[in-house]
C-alpha cells in the first residue's frame, strides 16, 4: 500500500496522513455504507471498534474530513482497484 502511494507523497513539509489509515477508512466507509467523509469520521469518533481498526490510538485526534477527502482524491482509481481486489 505504502509503496504504491509513495509517488503521491512529498518528503518535505508536514507529515502526511498515513495511506494505510486512508485505505482502512475507505474500507470502513464502504462496509458501513457511509459515503460522506464528514459522517464517516463522526462515526469513527463515536465508535471505539472503528477507532482501533485504522490503527489509531483512542487518544489520538482523527484527521479532518477535508484532509481525508483530499488524500483519498489524490490516489488514482487504479490504486484502489488493485488494493481492494
Amino acid at each position: 500500500m505504502r509503496q504504491q502511494t509513495r509517488p503521491d507523497y512529498s518528503h518535505t513539509g508536514q507529515p502526511s496522513l498515513d495511506p494505510v489509515v486512508v485505505f482502512k477508512l475507505v474500507l470502513v466507509g464502504r462496509l458501513e455504507n457511509i459515503v460522506s467523509d464528514r459522517r464517516l469520521l463522526e462515526q469513527c469518533a463515536r465508535r471505539l471498534a472503528i477507532r482501533y481498526f485504522p490503527g489509531d490510538e483512542v487518544a489520538e485526534d482523527l484527521p479532518w474530513h477535508s484532509t481525508s477527502s483530499r488524500t483519498r482524491q489524490r490516489y488514482p482509481t487504479a490504486v484502489f482497484e488493485h488494493l481492494f481486489d
